[in-house]
């Protein structure tokens, strides 16, 4: 059954063991997407969606209320958004170097893309998606949501050859996962975490290739980049989206951008996957505000921009992990993971043992929260990271009192 709305193509599909059609649901390929007033004309006079024609009642005569929302008072609130947005697409698809906007699908940030491809590609009871612990827990909590299975294969928990890269500390185990699928193929998508969420560690396109390429997958691998940026040249698997028709990148603009309130998450893939996102998506789940502020953010000033405080953020983690690493006589263990992320995880050890201790940890960050005015992340129940504390980069000011106050905690405890 084709696509909706897809344009019938000669071109050969890569992977030749890949064929969309038998990884949507039938009922989604079979869905007449709802056709929203906006999809058939943008102007005149626009009486055809049941919009408020006065508008909106914020008051422009308050001075503070007009000097916050000033410029977003000035865009047509009452009038539903374009349900396209294709200009933010044009600038995302000119930024990651894709031939156009029909490899692009915006979501209401990567959760909503997430849930999204669950429900157009796997069955309730019957499908599976895998995971790859410790990762995003999205992926678990969508699925439940969706009653579908969820299949576990855990990273490279082992730091015996260092961290990340090829084989490191959480490096994809390509071979269990090839495993998992061959012995059950009801698993319909494969979701990788680079640089991984709570990791911090990129997983090499060698690897995301030697599961793109095993034929006896027909499902898709969907690569979840919110924290690309602060990788580096070369890291993402955007570059191997025009090869392989199995594979659907996630980015954002929460991380580098800095724009997380504005929830905006990008799917990047061919255009017969993007199709069918677009086709079952809600209509206008893109607001005004938040159109306008993305496609500001994507100028070439902005991007400039974000590319040097990405810079920036980086050098800020190298020498913060040069502080936490002097705590060592403190029970401050070596970060673990490929740090290619704006975080760092730092096992906390136990005091005469030395080695990763949760209860310790536990304590030192509910110590952090309450009493020191400072707000990390306790990781020590995932897969891996016993003992482990998960601390985002922040700015110089907001690292010396980290630091300060971490000294403290490690002392009373």
């Amino acid at each position: 059954m084709p696509i909706r709305g897809l344009a019938p193509s000669t071109t050969p599909i890569t992977p030749a063991h890949f064929d969309i059609e038998r990884v949507i649901r039938p009922n989604i390929l079979a869905l007449h997407p709802y056709r929203c007033a906006r999809d058939d004309y943008q102007e005149g006079i626009l009486l055809d969606a049941n919009e408020n024609a006065l508008g909106h009642s914020i008051p422009r005569s308050s001075n503070q209320i007009h000097q916050e929302l000033s410029s977003t008072l000035d865009a047509d609130l009452n009038r539903y958004p374009d349900p396209s947005h294709d200009q933010i697409k044009y600038r995302i698809a000119s930024l990651r170097s894709l031939p156009g906007k029909d490899h692009i699908f915006l979501g209401v940030g990567s959760d909503e893309v997430i849930d999204l491809l669950m429900r157009v590609c796997v069955a309730p009871v019957n499908e599976k998606i895998l995971i790859t612990p410790p990762t995003y827990g999205m992926y678990s909590v969508c699925a439940q949501v969706n009653d579908i299975g969820v299949v576990r294969c855990n990273l490279n928990l082992s730091g015996s050859v260092g961290e990340g890269g090829e084989y490191g500390r959480f490096s994809l185990l390509v071979d269990d996962i090839r495993a998992a699928v061959s012995a059950d193929p009801s698993i319909k998508l494969i979701f990788l975490c680079s640089p991984g969420n709570p990791t911090g560690t990129l997983i090499s396109l060698a690897a995301v290739k030697a599961i793109l390429d095993y034929e006896p997958f027909k499902g898709i691998v969907v690569v979840d980049e919110a924290y690309i940026d602060f990788a580096g040249e070369g890291a993402s698997a955007v570059s191997l989206i025009k090869d392989y028709a199995n594979l659907c990148v996630m980015q954002t603009l929460s991380k580098s951008f800095g724009l997380a309130a504005i929830r905006l998450g990008i799917a990047l893939a061919q255009p017969p996957l993007i199709q069918v996102l677009a086709n079952t998506k809600a209509p206008y789940n893109i607001s005004t505000p938040s159109a306008q502020l993305a496609l500001a953010a994507l100028s070439e000033e902005a991007i400039q921009g974000m590319q040097l405080k990405c810079q920036t953020l980086v050098e800020s983690r190298k020498q913060l992990q040069q502080s936490l690493e002097s705590l060592s006589a403190l029970g401050v263990g070596d970060v673990i993971g490929g740090n290619d992320a704006n975080f760092l995880m730092v096992p906390i050890l136990n005091k005469d043992t030395r080695v990763p201790d949760n209860t310790r940890a536990n304590l030192i960050y509910t110590e952090l929260a309450e009493n020191k005015g400072v707000v990390v992340r306790f990781r020590g129940k995932e897969a891996g990271c016993d003992g482990c504390l998960r601390i985002t980069v922040g700015t110089s000011e907001e690292n010396a009192t980290l630091l300060q106050q971490f000294r403290i905690a490690l002392i009373q405890y």
